[in-house]
Parts: C-alpha cells; structure tokens; sequence
C-alpha cells in the first residue's frame, strides 16, 4: 500500500489530500471527488461569487427573505450555536466590519464609520425559519468563512472513507482531517505553523484520528501609523482583537476545532485560554510573548 499525494487549489487556500490506497487508481478517483466536492461549496458559499448563496443573501439585505436547502439551514444553526458559546464574538453578520479594516485604509475608523457599520452587524437581527433566511437591514452580510471550509474538510474524510480508504490526511488550509494512522501503524506529523517566523514549525504533534485547526491572528493583518491590527474583528465595538496570537486544537470533527480556535482568538489572551481549558479539549496556544499553552496530543517544539 502506497501513500499519494494530491494537490489543489479551493476556498482561496491550498489544499493537500495524502489517501494510502492499494493502487493509484482508487486514491486517484478519491482525490477528483474531493477536488469537485471542494469546488462546489465554494461555488455555493463563496462571498466572492455573484451566484452563490451567500451572495443571494447579501444582495437580498432589507429586501425579501431567500430560500435555502437543509444544508444551508444546519450551517446556520450551527453558527447560531458558536455565537452563543461565544458570548457573541463569534458572529457570521461582522464580515461587513471589514469595509473599515483592510490594506487599503490609512487611518483609523471615526467614531460615525464605526457606528454605521456596527448598526448592520447582530445575529440575533438575522430571521430564519426552517426553509428561509432574511437579513433585515440594507447592507447586512453573512459570511460563512468560518465555519464551512471546516464543514468541507469533515465532508471530505467521510467521503473518502466511504470509499475505501482507511490512512489518509485532509489538509483544506490548515483545517486537518486525519483518516486513521499512517499505513505502517505509525501518527501522521503535523506542523503548527510559527505565529512570528513565516512558514516554518513552532511546534509538531502525532494524530492518528480526528481533526487539528490552527487559527492566528498573525495570519492577515495590516498597519495604520505604525501599529499592526490583525484582521480578527470584535463584532460589538468594531475594533481589531488583541488576543493569542495563535490557537490549534485537536477535536474529532474539523468543524467543532475550527470554531473552538476562532472563539479563542477573539477573547483576549487570559479569557481565550481559559475557554480552551473550560473546553476541556487539547490544544496549544501561543500568546503575544511566544509563551507556550496547553497540551496538544504527542507534541515536539520545533
């Protein structure tokens, strides 16, 4: 049995599939599955896109409700669900926060601009019932980033299981799904990438099961007068977090360690350890000193 490697691109990230398989011909009919499975969503869910559901939505804002499938409703209750475990950070109506913070911008938001946009964030104003959504405010914007590339890499495991195959690896931009050891018996080695120092390993771990996410507010970010704001927004002043600057955790689905490590990273640094440890999940956690937290599986420092 041999291992294989696929590469491609999906939801504006890399994406690598490693499927053992007893000849190629398998782990190739898997590797086109999960490829257009990956297209697909983000044809469906891509804010980016004038025809995918999430554009329907947006551009229907103040308008008229749009109807949805059960796949688009279970996305929603779940992300209803990470709002009130969060406490409210953790909210998909914010995306339109990010027409103040960007690349572009060489000042800071007055106070008005603030207001104004804030006025159009709030999950508790978003109407759903079983078989619509209605965004009730002009401007108003969902954006399922993140929750559906989680979503996705979950979909793809089970898919690839279903197909024979037994070892094998998700990677959807950092969103891992493990499918089993690696032939041999042996974890498969994963890489926490450094919050600080570009593509290289603060930190690598063993999984044979399960799923790890890596979520850091290093990953984007921008300047304005000389400090750097990372892109993560708090949905209830409009400001940029100053939180960890990286949070990983292992869970035995990909979309349930997304949406832990995203909660995190919107909490300040104290308040976003402690709701990993009241998880009682494993993690690892780099603060803003580089200092290390929490115990991720079998973890070697990089």
């Amino acid at each position: 049995m041999e291992t294989y490697q696929f590469n491609f691109q999906a939801m504006g990230c890399p994406c690598e599939l490693r499927l053992a398989a007893a000849d190629r011909s398998l782990a190739n009919e898997v590797a086109v599955i999960c490829t257009s499975e990956s297209q697909r969503f983000e044809s469906k869910y891509s804010r980016y896109l004038t025809d995918s559901v999430t554009s329907q939505v947006n551009n229907a804002s103040g308008l008229h409700p749009v109807t949805i499938d059960p796949e688009v409703a279970a996305i929603l209750d779940y992300s209803g669900v990470c709002y009130v475990q969060s406490e409210g950070l953790f909210d998909i109506t914010s995306g339109v926060l990010r027409q103040l913070w960007n690349k572009n911008m060489r000042r800071l938001p007055t106070d008005s601009e603030l207001e104004f946009y804030l006025d159009k964030v709030g999950w508790k104003k978003v109407e759903i019932s079983a078989n619509e959504v209605f965004l009730p405010i002009k401007g108003m914007q969902l954006d399922f980033g993140g929750v559906v590339k989680e979503y996705v890499a979950d979909v793809l495991a089970a898919k690839a299981r279903s197909m024979g195959i037994e070892h094998g690896l998700i990677n959807l931009g950092g969103d891992i799904c493990i499918i089993g050891p690696q032939p041999d018996g042996t974890p498969w080695s994963i890489g926490i990438t450094h919050p600080t120092e570009g593509n290289s390993a603060i930190a690598i771990i063993e999984l044979s099961e399960g799923a790890v996410t890596t979520s850091g507010g290093y990953e984007r970010y921008f300047d304005i007068d000389g400090l750097r704001y990372s892109h993560l927004i708090n949905p209830e002043t409009g400001w940029p977090v100053e939180g960890l600057l990286s949070a990983s955790v292992a869970a035995p689905t990909s979309i349930v360690a997304g949406s832990l490590t995203s909660i995190a990273l919107l909490k300040t640094p104290e308040d976003g350890l402690r709701f990993l440890e009241e998880c009682a999940t494993p993690y690892f956690a780099v603060d803003q000193q580089l200092g290390y937290h929490g115990s991720l599986g079998e973890i070697r420092y990089a």
